[in-house]
């Protein structure tokens, strides 16, 4: 089976994360194992996000959630830097400016969102809204439950524009995201990582698992769907989600654009001396 059809989170699916497998890896036993398959696959994004580029058809959406530690900067540097930047925005999102929080929630990401022949990468995303004000309690449960409908209708508005949305939820274990902070305590280059808000939000795991079983359950519409990506091995977590990028832009059938000027006109006007 596909790992676009095994990871993906089915449109009314009841999501439990506690029964899916961060540990999971599938059919590779190791990086070492996995390693070409995920050469050869960012090989193939590269040129599909360049048909993309040159039909300007399609757009494509990239949603990239997960706990603190899951991977979502890696996943951008080690599986998106594959595609051309002239085509490929990534966007960041922390917590609301003054600015944004005097417009609706998601007056900030619509904006960001791609032109047809674009890829825009956001980096957590408007779901941020259904996660931390629930955990927190930064607003009641009166406003943040209404969330998931309005979310679900931007994106079906996104998808009738031809947008293709694809979200991905990094699930690690704590004991995982432990062991990551701990090598950022440990490793120079990545200290500057690392806060005293990473070890505190711990004690909100439970929480925030509830919150995102709701995300994942509410939010997953066959035409933007979630797929919850094992990702205690971060070789398998950028495999899977190299080869359902690749599955699914393969999927729209894109063509490389004809020509718009007579080509042997030119030929005939430019290069005759030169054949000569």
């Amino acid at each position: 089976m596909k790992l676009s059809t095994a990871l993906r989170v089915k449109p009314d699916a009841k999501v439990r994360l506690n029964k899916i497998d961060p540990g999971f890896s599938g059919a590779h036993e190791s990086h070492a194992n996995a390693a070409a398959r995920l050469d050869h696959n960012l090989d193939r994004m590269t040129e599909l996000q360049e048909l993309l580029y040159a039909e300007r058809k399609h757009a494509l959406l990239t949603v990239l959630q997960g706990i603190d530690a899951a991977g979502t900067d890696g996943t951008c540097w080690h599986v998106l830097r594959s595609m051309n930047p002239q085509g490929t925005r990534v966007t960041g999102f922390k917590q609301p400016t003054p600015e944004e929080r005097g417009h609706d929630f998601l007056w900030r990401i619509h904006k960001h969102t791609p032109a047809l022949g674009e890829v825009a990468v956001f980096n957590r995303s408007h779901y941020e809204d259904v996660l931390v004000p629930r955990v927190h309690d930064l607003v009641p449960r009166s406003v943040w439950s209404k969330r998931y409908d309005v979310i679900n209708d931007f994106e079906r508005q996104l998808t009738l524009q031809g947008t293709t949305i694809l979200k991905f939820f990094l699930w690690i274990s704590p004991d995982e995201q432990l062991q990551r902070f701990k090598s950022r305590l440990d490793d120079p280059t990545k200290q500057w990582k690392i806060s005293d808000a990473d070890y505190s939000e711990r004690g909100f795991w439970d929480a925030y698992v509830k919150a995102y079983e709701a995300m994942l359950t509410k939010c997953s519409p066959k035409n933007a769907p979630w797929y919850v990506i094992p990702s205690n091995h971060k070789w398998f977590r950028n495999l899977a989600v190299s080869e359902i990028i690749i599955d699914t832009l393969e999927g729209l059938k894109m063509k490389r654009p004809v020509p718009t000027v007579d080509l042997n006109a030119i030929r005939r006007k430019y290069h005759r001396a030169t054949e000569e």
